[in-house]
């Protein structure tokens, strides 16, 4: 295993691709801001909320804990396929077939209004590899068994994929057995949410480094200043549960672990790969830097925490994942983790938590895309009182 010595602590690898452009940043908050609106939570669904708002001719103030997409948002796998967490073909949601069907619909008009924006050198449309099992030997027998399982299970996604007109081929070859969509795109997480913050217009003003410490009706607490605001939209996956504890019962936060490596073979990964149900997940970018995680299901109870430093025991699972992937030894530069948002039926959240302060977040691992739909939606339910989409979970039981 790579000496973890070597290797700078739960810096994600996104960060030191050369291709990410330069961000001089924004202060923190101090003291007491007015605005028509505030947006708490600025990775992809609260720089999508706070667009939102603008298109209605509000002024807004966007406040975050950190970095513009320093958490989840910047440190997720970069994949920016359609459809939500819980598939086409899954038999245990509630969400029927039609609104799941036009979740894809509306995640697919996200991709390509971000194409649009950010164009082909942030947004790669090279489509996503769906397969069932890592290739080469297994470390679990638990591995070897649960491959068939997975095979049916992708091809039920596959036939109802292609059942609502998307687009989708088979896939037999050295990277494992499955399914290819070529509407999906590959994207590094920092330079779409860097580009999308910079395309901001001026009615907005961000902050950033300036922890919340309370949410109320009109106001927003931060650790050393105030947003007071007739409209508050609180956009945050991981950790929702702790800022908005009256969402606990529905949403809990989940730690989900990367790592990046030195370059490997040139065009061994020709798009976005997800493996065992999206249990791992890995994009080789223009560097040829292999970028992968996953091995939370081998050690859930652990990974169900609110702690986002990264584990040994995932960690080398992840970098074993890293070699099959490659076909070949792998050499890691950066470990890391992030905390996301899950709900039970995998539907995102959306709901109003209290008089005009509506909540999204809880994207169970597929925010890239579902992020900005929910983003939206909390939007129009905050203005306008719009009952979000029952793709979207708006009732906290």
């Amino acid at each position: 295993m790579t000496d973890r010595h070597t290797v700078e602590p739960n810096r994600p690898g996104w960060d030191d691709d050369p291709d990410v452009p330069s961000w001089v940043g924004h202060a923190a908050l101090t003291g007491t801001v007015h605005a028509d609106a505030c947006v708490v939570g600025l990775g992809a669904s609260g720089l999508a909320a706070a667009e939102a708002l603008t298109d209605r001719g509000m002024t807004v103030v966007g406040i975050d804990g950190g970095r513009v997409a320093g958490a989840a948002a910047g440190r997720n796998g970069g994949f920016l396929s359609c459809g939500g967490a819980m598939g086409m073909s899954s038999t245990d949601t509630q969400v029927p077939v039609d609104l799941r069907a036009q979740l894809y619909q509306e995640t697919l008009h996200e991709l390509n209004r971000l194409e649009s924006l950010l164009g082909p050198a942030v947004v790669r449309r090279n489509g996503s590899l769906s397969l069932a099992g890592l290739p080469g030997p297994s470390v679990h027998a638990e591995e070897d068994e649960a491959v068939e399982g997975y095979l049916a299970s992708l091809t039920a996604e596959r036939d109802a994929l292609a059942s609502i007109g998307v687009a989708v081929e088979d896939y037999d070859g050295v990277l494992g057995q499955g399914y290819f969509t070529p509407d999906a795109a590959a994207v590094n997480p920092v330079s779409r949410a860097f580009g999308l913050a910079v395309a901001l217009p001026t009615t907005v003003t961000l902050y950033e480094h300036s922890p919340v410490l309370a949410v109320e009706p009109g106001v927003v607490t931060t650790r050393d200043g105030s947003v007071h605001a007739p409209i508050v939209v609180v956009c945050i996956d991981g950790k929702l549960d702790l800022l908005l504890p009256q969402l606990a019962p529905a949403v809990r936060t989940v730690r989900l672990q990367m790592v990046a490596t030195a370059p490997i073979s040139p065009g061994r990964l020709p798009c976005g790969v997800g493996y065992r149900d999206g249990y791992e997940w890995a994009q080789q970018d223009l560097a040829g830097r292999l970028l992968i995680g996953g091995g939370r299901d081998w050690f859930a109870d652990a990974e169900h925490t609110t702690d986002d430093e990264p584990t040994d025991r995932v960690q080398e699972w992840i970098e074993s994942a890293a070699s099959r992937v490659a076909g070949e030894r792998v050499r890691v530069t950066h470990r890391w983790a992030a905390s996301v948002g899950y709900t039970a039926d995998r539907r995102a959240l959306c709901t109003e938590v209290d008089d005009k302060v509506v909540a999204c977040g809880g994207y169970s691992g597929s925010g890239n895309l579902v992020g900005p739909v929910a983003a939206r939606a909390a939007v129009a339910l905050a203005i306008d009182n719009t009952t979000p989409p029952g793709y979207l979970r708006s009732v906290i039981d």
